[in-house]
């Protein structure tokens, strides 16, 4: 049934022999690449073990069924136990998002409904702040347009995991799900009659993309320099300190003005064009892809309504997968886990089915 688990077993064995030699350890690279392939495969091979020990533990207890009728409950525990194995290890064997160790920038838009709108994105905003705080992640603001009434029109944040994290833990494995229309339903801070209000904000998530992955050719941008405008402190609206890149060849304009630096403006846009460009590789490649993995894509389709928030009934509700619960001011202020957890307990069981088809 796993018959393919034989060679990971036996490269997870391999890499172990090569970790144990201390000339491995004096390339660092070298060491850090085969320690990740290690970790990878780690939680495969053990759970395989456990499928073959299950496997053989059964068959002993089947041959004692005959002197011992109690062995063949036994029996049946045990091949229980390892149909629920078998499951677990199925899960590890599908093919993973190789972005999911990666690090995100986020952004946040306001869309539909005017300055309730950006507030709600404000609302957003805080959610995921708090969020990345409770998992040890460091957010980082690059660039920000405040509203009148304090929300937010568009604001990008950088994401980062603080330390090594677990195979297909990282930040994107667990934000990824966030990117589409948010929409929101209560009575808006400007509404004098008491009625509730829909309006919505645009969530866009976008895996970190390294200087290696995504070559940026100097000659392919046009950047332009100007005042910025609004909030930010005594010296960044009187110089020309605001950036806007354009990359000829996509489109793609990226612009920053919340450092007082125009250099420091330029490497944030940097930043975020280099993630936006990877995204867009990602498409393009998803485009030639199988009907499979398109449809597992689509789960983090921005141009989806994914999420309602119902202050009403402190409610929340995630349309693709049918989740809700009644605690949306704890989700508010970063208890996001169920969740997430949700949406990636739905797109496990896609996978698998869509592997069964």
């Amino acid at each position: 049934m796993f018959d393919q688990v034989e060679a990971l077993v036996d490269e997870y064995a391999d890499l172990e022999r090569q970790l144990a030699d201390p000339s491995v350890h004096a390339d660092a690279g070298r060491a850090r690449t085969l320690g990740r392939r290690y970790a990878e495969l780690g939680p495969i091979v053990s759970t395989y073990q456990r499928w073959r020990t299950l496997g053989g533990d059964a068959d002993a207890a089947r041959e004692l069924a005959g002197e011992d009728t109690a062995f063949a409950e036994e029996a049946s525990r045990l091949d229980a136990d390892r149909a629920i194995v078998a499951e677990q290890l199925a899960a590890l064997l599908m093919p993973r998002d190789p972005a999911d160790d990666k690090d995100v920038i986020l952004e946040v838009k306001a869309g539909e409904g005017g300055d309730e709108s950006a507030l709600f994105a404000g609302d957003l905003l805080r959610m995921y702040l708090r969020f990345a705080e409770r998992q040890g992640w460091k957010a980082e603001v690059l660039d920000a347009q405040e509203s009148d009434l304090g929300g937010y029109k568009d604001v990008s944040v950088a994401i980062k995991a603080k330390r090594s994290v677990a195979p297909g833990d990282g930040v994107w494995a667990n934000l990824k799900y966030e990117g589409g229309v948010h929409r929101v339903q209560r009575v808006p801070v400007t509404e004098s009659q008491g009625r509730i209000h829909t309006s919505a904000a645009g969530v866009l998530v976008l895996p970190e993309a390294a200087d290696v992955e995504v070559d940026v050719d100097a000659n392919d941008l046009r950047i332009d320099v100007y005042r910025s405008s609004g909030p930010g402190g005594q010296s960044v609206n009187t110089t020309d300190s605001a950036v806007r890149i354009t990359h000829v060849p996509t489109g793609i304009v990226v612009s920053c003005q919340n450092e007082k630096s125009q250099l420091q403006n330029r490497e944030q846009a940097l930043r975020i064009l280099r993630a936006r460009l990877l995204a867009a590789k990602q498409e393009e490649a998803d485009r030639e892809a199988s009907e499979a993995r398109r449809s597992q894509v689509r789960t983090v389709d921005r141009s989806e309504r994914i999420r309602t928030y119902n202050f009403a009934e402190n409610r929340i509700s995630d349309h693709r997968v049918g989740f809700k619960a009644y605690n949306l001011d704890q989700v508010l202020d970063g208890d996001l886990t169920a969740v997430v957890e949700a949406c990636k307990r739905a797109d496990r069981e896609a996978e698998l089915m869509g592997g069964a088809g």
